[in-house]
């Protein structure tokens, strides 16, 4: 894919550079997400891998009605 046309650019500066922040905004890019680089007959193609808010990000909880006992279930975890 070739184009003629230039959404934004940075410039180089101590072998960093700034991504604009109207691509930021675009591409919801935040703190902690990784750019993955591909270069490829010239062109260099840029992925946005995104990172997950936390280790726990996806936990909803346990909304159960029985009582839990995490520290007796954790010291008794892997013993039969």
């Amino acid at each position: 894919m070739s184009s003629d046309y230039t959404d934004a650019e940075s410039k180089v500066s101590g072998n960093q550079a700034n991504i604009p922040a109207r691509i930021r905004r675009k591409l919801d890019i935040d703190d902690g997400d990784r750019l993955r680089w591909t270069v490829e007959d010239g062109a260099v193609r840029v992925e946005v891998v995104q990172q997950d808010a936390g280790t726990f990000a996806d936990f909803d909880g346990y909304d159960g009605d029985a009582e839990t006992d995490g520290t007796t279930a954790h010291d008794a975890w892997g013993v039969e």
